[in-house]
């Protein structure tokens, strides 16, 4: 089932993202974020911005997010979307199903124009999955991250909600 975050989810959120900050290039962030850290992102994310989990048999193995792409006031309307699945979880439909709530979510909000993806080179399922809900690749920086001493690509990904 997918609903909103509360902040009660902040503990199986951190669970989820710190398996990517320490296994994984989808993040380039290194070190592992607290529970009470996490609960303070997501107070202040879904104040603005849709904040969805995907929970089974009471647990949360999955969610997604907007937030502001870029800080000016220009690009408001423009708005950075985020999906995490539990490891154990993934190839089950459950990131795809987070996405399309998110847009829905998201076409739904008079400010909110453009989603953007911002997805680390080589990272086929990510892009596999934006590519399938509509947004369509727009530019490639090279190697412009660094983690696990790899230079890392990033691609950017948008789907226009409104004309």
């Amino acid at each position: 089932m997918i609903r909103n975050v509360t902040p009660d989810d902040a503990a199986p959120i951190a669970g989820i993202y710190n398996e990517y900050v320490l296994r994984s290039v989808a993040t380039f962030e290194t070190e592992e974020v607290a529970a009470a850290q996490m609960r303070e992102r997501i107070m202040q994310i879904s104040e603005h911005y849709p904040y969805l989990v995907y929970e089974m048999d009471r647990q949360v193995v999955g969610y997604a997010y907007a937030h502001a792409w870029r800080e000016r006031a220009a690009y408001r309307y423009t708005w950075e979307t985020t999906v995490y699945v539990d490891s154990r979880f993934v190839r089950q439909g459950i990131g795809s199903r987070l996405l399309a709530a998110l847009i829905d979510e998201c076409r739904h909000r008079e400010e909110c124009y453009a989603l953007v993806a911002c997805i680390t080179g080589g990272n086929i399922a990510s892009c596999d999955l934006h590519r399938k809900a509509g947004f369509r690749k727009v530019s490639q920086f090279e190697k412009v991250g660094v983690k696990f001493s790899l230079r890392l690509d990033v691609t950017d990904w948008e789907l226009l909600l409104r004309p």
